[in-house]
């Protein structure tokens, strides 16, 4: 599942309907839903809070204020509150509403140097009157939260399994902001989850002529032309070129070893079959075999090198060495591998 990484400094606002006659029971009841919201917002109670900010959304609407940051900010809730379907269902109809999120922020310092907020009739009723206790009167312009908007439904739908509709949010959204990373990446994601792996590898290889040093796109691309025989010395040179950035990268050590090593289950049962009827042939084999393993140990130690302490490095090293017949290594590493275990918490 895709990490969600959603920050949001959510603050409290403000509500005045001084036009209608029922104003003071409409402020009431929306000053209480907004603390509400809040309340449970600030205590990470977002399965409670995300239907209050909706329900505060929907009251502004009706009283003539709708401010689909209210929205916004329920959608957010329920994406932290891991309900995908709702959160889903807010966020594409901010996106296809066209929300951006951008506001005019009004601002003054009182006498003390304290800056407060205002909404815009406030502020400038105060601009021309109350000059002598306020100054420094500002206005400000947020930042866009749209991109934000795409990179988050991106995320939601791929962690729902929804990866055609991912790929043409992801699309809809690139056709806006064509530079954007994180939707780049998550393109690549959809792509590979949709089995378009040909696509895929195209997405990677664009983004790698744009950030040779993203780690990450070379191990993938390592993994998709480590299941192609005729890639496969590509796939080695990618695992490489990840670990040059990212010595420590775990699974690009083990691809590697593995890459190197081939299918060795079905290379031991090829040799098996034939080892009776042509002994020659087997003997052949188990030589070409031999010689893999000796290629892919300087790999295995390389990962051990670099990660001592990590048990699948350890055994990965031990098998490697078993192959070669180094029973001294295997002891050694066997001995290891019993302390990692052993100091392992229990599952």
């Amino acid at each position: 599942m895709k990490k969600l990484i959603l920050g949001l400094a959510i603050v409290a606002s403000t509500f005045v309907f001084a036009q209608k006659k029922d104003a003071k029971d409409v402020n009431a009841q929306v000053e209480a839903t907004n603390k509400a919201a809040m309340d449970a917002y600030n205590a990470k109670n977002y399965a409670v809070a995300a239907p209050k900010f909706l329900e505060l959304y929907n009251l502004l609407k009706t009283n003539g204020q709708e401010d689909k940051t209210y929205m916004y900010y329920s959608g957010l809730s329920y994406a932290l509150a891991n309900n995908l379907d709702e959160s889903i269902k807010i966020y594409t109809d901010l996106v296809n509403s066209g929300y951006t999120g951008v506001q005019t922020q009004y601002t003054a310092k009182d006498k003390t140097g304290k800056v407060e907020a205002f909404n815009k009739d406030v502020w400038e009723t105060l601009k021309k009157t109350g000059a002598k206790d306020y100054t420094d009167f500002k206005t400000e312009q947020t930042k866009s939260v749209e991109p934000d908007l795409y990179e988050t439904l991106s995320t939601l739908l791929l962690n729902a399994k929804k990866n055609d509709e991912a790929l043409a949010i992801i699309e809809k959204g690139l056709a806006k902001y064509p530079n954007n990373a994180k939707l780049k990446e998550y393109q690549g994601t959809a792509l590979y989850a949709s089995g378009k792996t040909d696509q895929f590898m195209t997405n990677l290889k664009d983004q790698l002529a744009k950030n040779p040093t993203d780690a990450v796109n070379w191990y993938n691309l390592g993994v998709l032309q480590s299941k192609n025989p005729a890639t496969l010395n590509d796939a080695i040179a990618s695992f490489t070129k990840a670990l040059e950035i990212n010595p420590k990268m775990s699974n690009a050590h083990q691809n590697l070893v593995y890459a190197v090593i081939g299918d060795d289950a079905k290379a031991v049962e090829e040799i098996n079959g034939i080892r009776k009827s042509n002994p020659d042939k087997a003997t052949e084999l188990i030589e070409a075999r031999k010689e893999r393993f000796n290629k892919a140990l300087p790999y295995a130690e390389k990962w051990y090198q670099a990660e001592p302490n990590n048990i699948d490095a350890v055994t990965v090293l031990k098998d490697v060495y078993g192959m070669l017949k180094n029973q001294a290594k295997v002891a050694e590493l066997k001995a290891k591998e019993a302390a990692l275990q052993a100091a392992a918490p229990a599952k």
